[in-house]
């Protein structure tokens, strides 16, 4: 995106012009957000898809496709280095940010049959990509790299994944009921569900919909984002603090979006649904694609901080969320309270990298 739409475009405006941007590109990434919701809502009624293997699959793919391509071309311009920083610090920011924001404000459901597969194929990702990290740094040292058969090993995988899901689509095809629990319904600020609405639309314009609005969503990021690091640089805000804040937070933007508006809307399966999917995307489609296209370096500049701290971070979010998978799923739903350690996580972790990068 950053070949799309350049920083320096925003330089040059004025403080007033910044606002009236971040104001509008907010409303559009509500806008975009409601549209992505209600075509693969819609969409998923159509096709007999539960909604969180279409939030695992087609939203996580269309959400994880900006991150994919900003780390294909950093690789290719040199700057191969930025594709595994990307990708772990979304996932960490997926899973510890997004889901335990979404589970302070509902009871998130827990398909049994979705977390027992796609679940596993997440957790099983982030180990593999922290295997193949450790053992490249184990055997190389500090020229420790994931090369193009890495790279091409991961784009096979990642066709497996699709191939593998589309099937168990077909196993599942109308998911888990899910109600949310009395004593929790009278505190989750959601709206009635529009099946009426959408069942009146035809399959081309849910897909439209959809395709829109991730497109709006991933737009609107970027200007948002570009325009307030600007804003912050005017103001003198550190450049460590924006790297580990603003930069970090801007690549997941899209999937917190649509994740707060598929809860609002009363389609919570798809929170879940894109967590997971992007997860494993930001591993076999980002890392794949990226190591592909060019080595990837495990260690720059002699700091070994991706190892020390990025992989241990990631790691730690997802074993977490497996251990609450497995709470949850006898009971049909995540508690409310699970989102406050994995809050608590995030917090740590931008701590830490603010900390170290400043040591640095």
């Amino acid at each position: 995106m950053e070949h799309l739409i350049p920083q320096d475009w925003f330089v040059s405006l004025s403080v007033p012009v910044l606002l009236v941007i971040v104001a509008l590109s907010v409303a559009a990434l509500g806008k975009g957000a409601d549209w992505v919701v209600e075509g693969a809502s819609g969409l998923a009624m159509r096709a007999g898809i539960p909604k969180v293997i279409i939030g695992a699959t087609v939203v996580s793919l269309g959400t994880t496709a900006p991150e994919a391509t900003v780390s294909v071309m950093a690789a290719w311009s040199g700057q191969a280095g930025l594709a595994l920083g990307n990708a772990v610090g979304s996932i960490v920011a997926d899973t510890a940010l997004i889901f335990g924001l979404g589970c302070l404000i509902t009871a998130l459901p827990a398909d049994r049959f979705v977390l027992n597969r796609q679940g596993w194929v997440q957790t099983a990702a982030g180990v593999l990509l922290a295997g193949l990290c450790y053992t490249a740094y184990i055997l190389q040292g500090d020229q420790a790299v994931l090369g193009r058969t890495v790279g091409l090993g991961l784009l096979a995988l990642l066709a497996g994944y699709m191939a593998i899901s589309v099937r168990w689509s077909k196993q599942h095809p109308h998911g888990e009921p899910f109600q949310i629990p009395e004593d929790m319904a009278k505190t989750t600020p959601i709206t009635p569900r529009t099946e009426a609405v959408q069942q009146g639309r035809g399959t081309e314009i849910q897909i439209v919909m959809l395709a829109v609005g991730l497109a709006v969503v991933i737009l609107a990021s970027r200007v948002m984002i570009c325009s307030v690091m600007v804003l912050a640089q005017r103001w003198g805000v550190p450049q460590v603090v924006i790297a580990a804040t603003i930069v970090a937070l801007g690549t997941s933007l899209p999937e917190m979006v649509v994740g707060i508006a598929s809860i609002m809307k009363g389609h919570a399966e798809l929170l879940v649904g894109n967590v997971i999917g992007a997860d494993i995307l930001n591993v076999l489609f980002v890392v794949g694609a990226s190591a592909a296209a060019a080595k990837l370096p495990i260690v720059e500049n002699g700091q070994a901080i991706f190892l020390y701290l990025h992989l241990p971070a990631m790691l730690a979010v997802l074993v977490l969320l497996r251990l609450m998978m497995t709470r949850a799923i006898p009971r049909g739903h995540f508690r409310r309270w699970y989102g406050a350690p994995m809050l608590a996580l995030y917090v740590v972790y931008v701590v830490s990298q603010f900390i170290v990068t400043r040591a640095a």
